[in-house]
């Protein structure tokens, strides 16, 4: 009697054993996929578009900004805190710290000259990191099947690439004034055979009424405060707001249209959108910034 109980007593103790062992195999391989594997878990549109990336950093300066951005680097150098532009859809968080590792790049700048003292520097982009265009395509904007999505202020393509790779929109066009963005952008498209579905204009958005009474969904990413005085940028968001109409239309802002208009004492037109919910707490991999994910508005008109 006493072997059996044994037996039963051993049976039960190895079933226990191995319950335990499965929960702590469970935590292992979440902590595993969370923080080391990322790497293996690349898909082929994140490789197309560090493809992308790794092509135009070849092209650009390291701050990824033109000669003729007057404008912006003149605002930048008015900023209370020293900044430098750091664009993220060429250099993510690994990359930049490998650059400051090498000295080619400062996350500080001295606070007294000569001295220990320093200081965090800020950094901006004008552009949406993978992780974020991933987010933006696969978790804020809903289905784009048949519909045509607009980026104001397109600059490198970040957007229309990744809304290529990441959504079924039918149409993806950029709005861009600098010639040599344009130029660029159509270099990748060409060289990544992604015109079927997007196009660039070397255009101003406020000569574009027509095309922004047809739009679905208008991405619009920093795209006026560092590129134009005050006044051309309350005209240009009058312009919009007269112009993107269409009822159930989407607006995606970074940062919030209260932040944008607030700072230009410029009142929202009443009854023009209604701000949608956004869920922000996905994990989209290591090199995802949570503050960068919650600076997405998203918006319909009504």
């Amino acid at each position: 009697m006493s072997n059996i109980c044994e037996k039963y007593f051993k049976s039960g103790q190895n079933q226990l054993l191995k319950y335990i062992y499965s929960l702590n195999f469970k935590i292992y391989l979440h902590i595993s996929l969370t923080y080391e594997l990322d790497d293996l878990l690349v898909d082929n549109r994140k490789v197309m578009l560090q493809s992308i990336a790794d092509d135009l950093r070849a092209s650009l300066p390291l701050d990824a900004m033109l000669p003729s951005e007057t404008t912006a680097h003149h605002k930048m150098q008015q900023r209370p805190q020293p900044t430098v532009h750091v664009d993220s859809f060429l250099y993510d968080d690994e990359q930049v710290d490998s650059l400051c590792e090498e000295g080619t790049m400062s996350r500080t700048y001295c606070l007294s000259c000569g001295s220990y003292r320093t200081a965090p520097l800020d950094f901006l982009s004008h552009s949406f990191s993978v992780s974020e265009l991933q987010f933006l395509f696969q978790n804020v904007l809903p289905d784009l099947s048949g519909r045509t999505l607009v980026d104001v202020g397109s600059r490198l393509g970040a957007v229309l690439y990744g809304g290529h790779v990441y959504s079924s929109a039918s149409r993806l066009l950029g709005l861009e004034l600098s010639e040599e963005f344009v130029q660029l952008q159509n270099n990748m498209l060409q060289k990544y055979r992604l015109s079927d579905r997007v196009q660039v204009l070397h255009a101003d958005v406020c000569t574009q009424d027509v095309l922004l009474q047809n739009t679905d969904v208008l991405v619009m990413n920093n795209v006026f405060e560092f590129f134009m005085e005050p006044s051309e940028q309350v005209r240009a968001w009058r312009f919009i707001m007269q112009n993107f109409r269409k009822t159930g239309s989407l607006l995606v802002t970074v940062p919030s249209l209260q932040e944008s208009l607030d700072a230009l004492q410029e009142a929202l037109r009443s009854g023009w959108v209604e701000e949608l919910p956004v869920d922000y707490n996905v994990y989209l991999g290591r090199n995802t910034d949570p503050d960068a994910l919650r600076q997405i508005h998203l918006y319909r008109v009504m």
